[in-house]
């Protein structure tokens, strides 16, 4: 009995060779891509902590794949595929402002001023100062700003006598703040000045903090250890020294109480 030919195995479709080879060749492209690029460190150990926490990729020494988002509980989890393809990047995201502490000190901050400036803006209409003193703060403190010509005659650094019932008010509020650092600024316009007394600017704005830092230690119960004093000349304007207007706001004394999350030293 004659025995049967093998027929020999038929070749694979042409398709299938081209579609091999086409493989290969992504393979080779994502491979080189990946060889020249950079990883950021941090980030690629979020990202893993998130596809460990995510499929529940275990450790070693671990038995089983434990109960994650997409693995463990059924094909019924992935339905849920969408929605944390979606939010992985935003949970990096969220992690990143998370861990910014000067951001959050300064939204401390800035809210600590906000609330003790209030309270200032009270005291100061307890005391009838409203037009005399403008209130204003910064993310480190609150300050008092007193217009020059209540102060002082122009060009002189000798307070006017009656401007001691403004300066005593002043004093009521600091002693509120008796633990604060607070700091007393001269300002001054641009107009240059030369007297017997004073051979510019920066001299009248020194003569004028030094002449308020006195008064205040004098007729208050202030450690002089938590007050400072400083001129500031012509180089910090609130306003255009082009008009009389703008220079008279420039003509100021600023006293700044600083809050207790202030970074002043």
């Amino acid at each position: 009995m004659a025995k049967r030919k093998e027929e020999p195995p038929k070749p694979a479709a042409a398709w299938m060779s081209t579609f091999s080879d086409l493989m290969n060749l992504l393979l080779c492209f994502f491979v080189l891509l990946f060889s020249m690029s950079t990883i950021d460190a941090a980030k690629f150990e979020q990202l893993a902590a998130s596809f460990s926490d995510s499929f529940s990729i275990f450790t070693a020494g671990s038995t089983s794949i434990g109960e994650g988002l997409l693995v463990g509980n059924g094909v019924m989890q992935l339905n849920e595929l969408d929605e944390f393809m979606n939010t992985m990047g935003k949970e990096s995201e969220e992690v990143e402002e998370e861990e910014d502490p000067l951001a959050e000190l300064k939204k401390e901050q800035t809210k600590e001023s906000e609330e003790l400036a209030e309270l200032i803006e009270e005291i100061v209409k307890e005391q009838n100062l409203q037009n005399e003193i403008d209130v204003d703060f910064t993310s480190q403190y609150v300050s008092l700003t007193l217009n020059g010509g209540i102060l002082f005659d122009s060009g002189k650094a000798v307070l006017k006598p009656e401007c001691s019932a403004v300066l005593n008010k002043i004093g009521i509020i600091l002693e509120k703040y008796a633990k604060s650092t607070i700091e007393i600024e001269g300002h001054t316009d641009n107009v240059p000045i030369h007297t017997s007394q004073f051979s510019d600017n920066d001299e009248l704005s020194d003569a004028r903090a030094l002449a308020v830092f006195r008064y205040i230690i004098e007729h208050t119960n202030l450690n002089p250890a938590n007050l400072k004093h400083a001129g500031r000349g012509e180089y910090v304007p609130v306003a255009d020294n082009a008009t009389a207007e703008g220079r008279t706001k420039n003509r100021r004394v600023e006293i700044k109480i600083y809050h207790t999350l202030s970074t002043y030293e």
